[in-house]
């Protein structure tokens, strides 16, 4: 069986990317709010005019530090499908907003979302209505920052929220994973940023805390047993989006998926080990989210107790349809822990998967609820999905991946508007 093998915004496995060039935007924008910041980049309709008509808003999402818009451009524009060139041609400006901090709350980051709306408004020519959205969180942030305008009785004058592969009812990162880069950084981790805190500190940042339906913050427990709980960060990030009445209620709400909608998953098998790691300093088996109770990490340091990981009442996550788990910084979930043991042990480990599903496809559309396994492995019902129109992957693909089915989807629909 292949490994599935994916990038945050890249190429589908086995092509080749030509280097990063500079972005093209016409002008930007500096934006500032009382707890971070951020930038919009634009790309108007007619190059050289400076005028903006019809402009569509495209939030960046999660990642480690700020917004890159070079790389960020080149994920939108050079892979399977050049989006921000098909939106120009079909009439559209293009907006694209990024952050200081992508690991910032999702509350923060809406803050600098409304500055950019409002911006938007400020310098738009004419009446045509906004296309305000984004890609994962920064879905998240901008369907926030929507109902929170409307709930202040502001008008953000958008006729369309878009959402791309976004984890509405919350995303997933694998439990053996998250222990595994606490229990590197509890023992090996060093002041600052570190090599062997980067990815326990993504994990436990704000936004990540919010997004995850499942969240640890430590790996240095003997026996840790989780159940179905959550984190309160995200249990207040929930409450504060029902505050503002969980949606915008004056758009028309779009969404697409990166996962199937047919309920076919990605044919990881559940409770397989997924790494295994040998050496002088870390011993480790990672394996796969599996039903009832399981062990889904075993890691012992030479001398010292065995610490376990242990679920229960957990649906089989890992191979659900949906958008596979991204790389950060060339390494994805399954893969991010081998890239750790392998630093530490100076010898590759064994890795039979590298990556799972990130953002179940029910998590997508905003369907249902990811806890449950029939929710995860059936067939999409259009009636469910708290959006008015969404379009779903014909394969399980790399999470926020731009693809022809999908780019071709968003720009007929927004021409139909």
């Amino acid at each position: 069986m292949s490994k599935p093998v994916v990038n945050i915004w890249g190429t589908r496995p086995g092509s080749e990317r030509a280097a990063v060039q500079p972005a093209p935007w016409d002008t930007k924008w500096d934006l500032r709010t009382a707890a971070t910041s951020g930038t919009a980049w634009v790309f108007y309709q007619s190059p050289g005019e400076n005028v903006l008509n019809r402009p569509v808003i495209l939030a960046d999402g999660f990642a480690p530090e700020g917004t890159d818009v070079d790389v960020l451009y080149d994920g939108l524009e050079n892979g399977d499908y050049p989006l921000v060139s098909r939106l120009r041609q079909a009439g559209f400006d293009v907006i694209v907003l990024g952050f200081a901090d992508r690991t910032a709350s999702v509350l923060d980051n809406a803050e600098v979302a409304i500055q950019c709306i409002r911006r938007t408004i400020a310098e738009r020519e004419g009446d045509a209505p906004l296309t305000v959205g984004g890609f994962s969180m920064g879905g998240l942030v901008t369907r926030y920052a929507l109902a929170k305008m409307e709930r202040g009785m502001e008008q953000h004058e958008t006729a369309t929220y878009l959402s791309y592969d976004t984890p509405h009812c919350g995303a997933w990162l694998p439990l053996g994973v998250q222990a595994f880069a606490h229990f590197v950084k509890a023992r090996w981790g060093g002041e600052g940023k570190h090599l062997y805190n980067l990815y326990s500190d993504l994990v436990n940042s704000p936004a990540a805390r919010e997004m995850l339906r499942w969240h640890l913050a430590t790996g240095t427990d003997t026996t840790l047993d989780v159940a179905a709980g959550q984190d309160k960060a995200r249990t207040d990030f929930l409450e504060a989006l029902e505050r503002v009445g969980e949606w915008p209620q004056r758009p028309r709400l779009l969404g697409v998926a990166n996962g199937t909608g047919t309920g076919v998953g990605n044919h990881i098998p559940a409770d397989s080990p997924a790494m295994e790691a040998s050496g002088s300093k870390v011993a480790a088996q990672l394996r796969t989210q599996g039903g009832g109770r399981r062990t889904v990490a075993e890691m012992q340091e030479p001398g010292q107790d065995k610490v376990s990981v242990h679920t229960t009442g957990f649906p089989e996550l890992d191979g659900a349809p949906g958008g596979l788990f991204p790389e950060l910084s060339g390494v994805s979930n399954f893969g991010a822990a081998a890239a750790l043991s392998m630093v530490l042990n100076g010898a590759a480990p064994e890795v039979a998967y590298n990556a799972s599903t990130f953002v179940p496809t029910i998590s997508a559309v905003a369907a249902a609820d990811i806890d449950k396994q029939d929710n995860l492995y059936s067939k999409i019902d259009p009636e469910e999905s708290r959006l008015h129109d969404f379009h779903c992957a014909t394969s399980n693909e790399g999470h926020t991946l731009v693809t022809e089915e999908l780019g071709e989807w968003i720009v007929h629909k927004l021409q139909d508007a």
